[in-house]
């Protein structure tokens, strides 16, 4: 049931128009044209060995959060949640396929930004155990954040408030624009951002070939846990 549930919920996801806007074309203009254009300073070296692992972490994002927690909010509005909670399939197991969707979504999309990244150039160092912990530390960290406002928020409120974080933590996440352009203050606040910590993680594995980013990897761990119990505990199925 759940294997069966996590298809539906993956062709689902793919099939709409907004979410592959967010999950697909917009990651990808974006590391096509900060590659290609010389807008943003991105530091000594290529710029698309500064983007890409940003990309990365914006293509999680964008699946784990946004698109989730727009897909879930409208769900519960229209009585689908409601409805598949008296189903066979077990409430856990919903959570479980639509988790599953959403991996394999951002397989997807992994394998995609990579192979247009290889192509303008990207050459990635590290230990891919690294990077594999902090996706999937970003992916459950994400998640949570998305399944509390779509279980607590009104749909409408839930599109709104999704596209306005996106927005702003495109621009102040370090995924194109380096942290070290802020404020020293900023800097300080916006380090301890999830996309902060899954970009500058990503970044210093991939493009300076640092070991474990045990910071980074806390930072995130910690958003997990908050957001997932927070889901957990205030999520509203009608």
């Amino acid at each position: 049931m759940i294997g069966a549930q996590a298809a539906l919920e993956t062709k689902m996801l793919l099939r709409n128009g907004e979410q592959l806007l967010l999950t697909v074309v917009i990651p990808t203009l974006l590391l096509v044209l900060f590659s290609a254009v010389d807008i943003v300073d991105t530091g000594a070296g290529k710029a698309v060995d500064f983007l890409a692992p940003g990309i990365l972490a914006l293509a999680v994002m964008s699946t784990a959060f946004t698109g989730q927690a727009i897909a879930t909010g409208f769900e519960r509005r229209y009585g689908v949640l409601k409805r598949l909670a008296s189903s066979p399939l077990p409430r856990w197991g919903l959570m479980t396929a639509k988790t599953v969707s959403v991996l394999v979504t951002e397989v997807l999309q992994i394998v995609l930004l990579t192979v247009i990244a290889f192509a303008l150039g990207w050459s990635p160092h590290g230990n891919p155990l690294a990077v594999l912990l902090l996706l999937i530390l970003g992916t459950a960290a994400f998640s949570g954040l998305g399944l509390l406002m779509a279980g607590t928020l009104k749909a409408e409120a839930t599109l709104a408030a999704a596209n306005l974080v996106f927005l702003l933590l495109l621009v102040g996440g370090g995924v194109i624009v380096p942290l070290d352009k802020f404020p020293d203050a900023a800097q300080d606040v916006l380090g301890l951002l999830p996309i902060s910590a899954l970009s500058d993680g990503l970044r210093d594995v991939l493009r300076h070939g640092a070991g474990m980013p045990w910071g980074d990897l806390g930072i995130l761990a910690v958003w997990a846990v908050l957001g997932l119990a927070a889901a957990g505990r205030f999520f509203r199925w009608e």
